[in-house]
């Protein structure tokens, strides 16, 4: 997964230890709560309008979340021309499904999860791209050998270290990191996209940060801290 491109707000957290990190969660969910409810009744009205086949409603959904869309496919397939073709095939997706949305979840989460299948089946695509080219390569006699990649260009920045960090975890870890963390989505909401448990999205979250932090803290007693 190329994330280069990450916008990492989140950066000066990582190395955290937990309490502050749950002071910082406890402040994200407290100061979201006096707008919980005028995000659920513009949801509501979004989706009867989506539903009535008012082309201005998914304009209004576009919006309002097409920028945290192709954020949020580029940093899962690493790529922005990948990204806005997610996006638009998942605006094409939502149109011609809109009669299955039953409510069970928001209308923006039940979006966001077509986003993210559509990215999975996007980055699943790719890699057999790759198997099918590289299978046809090694049949060629012709072909030169590849160059070794250089080894990447040591940098100071805690950037650099964090993007070589999560490119460390599993998929999973990584999804639910990016979605938490980058995207700023809560458990319940990742869970529907993701189709887990609050449980585990909870307990896969707090294995990717533990990993992060094993990763980018200094072993103890070298008197050096990051962040």
């Amino acid at each position: 997964m190329g994330i280069m491109g990450l916008a990492l707000a989140w950066q000066t957290r990582i190395p955290a230890v937990a309490q502050r990190e749950r002071r910082l969660e406890a402040f994200r969910e407290q100061n979201a709560a006096p707008d919980a409810a005028a995000d659920r009744r513009e949801d509501t009205a979004l989706a009867a309008a989506c539903l009535s086949g008012d082309l201005r409603a998914y304009e209004r959904l576009y919006s309002l979340h097409g920028a945290r869309m192709k954020n949020l496919a580029r940093n899962i397939l690493g790529s922005a021309t990948d990204a806005e073709d997610a996006v638009q095939e998942t605006f094409l997706k939502v149109q011609r499904s809109i009669a299955s949305f039953r409510g069970q979840s928001s209308f923006a989460t039940w979006t966001f999860r077509i986003l993210v299948n559509t990215c999975y089946d996007a980055r699943r695509g790719r890699l057999r791209k790759k198997e099918v080219a590289a299978g046809d390569e090694s049949q060629r006699e012709d072909v030169a050998p590849r160059p070794e990649p250089r080894a990447a260009v040591s940098h100071p920045t805690l950037r650099l270290a964090l993007e070589r960090a999560l490119t460390t975890l599993t998929r999973h870890q990584r999804d639910v990191f990016l979605l938490y963390e980058v995207e700023g989505f809560r458990h319940a909401e990742i869970s529907s996209m993701l189709e887990i448990s609050e449980a585990a999205s909870k307990n896969t979250l707090f294995q990717a940060k533990k990993n992060l932090r094993q990763m980018l803290e200094p072993p103890r007693g070298t008197g050096v801290g990051v962040g």
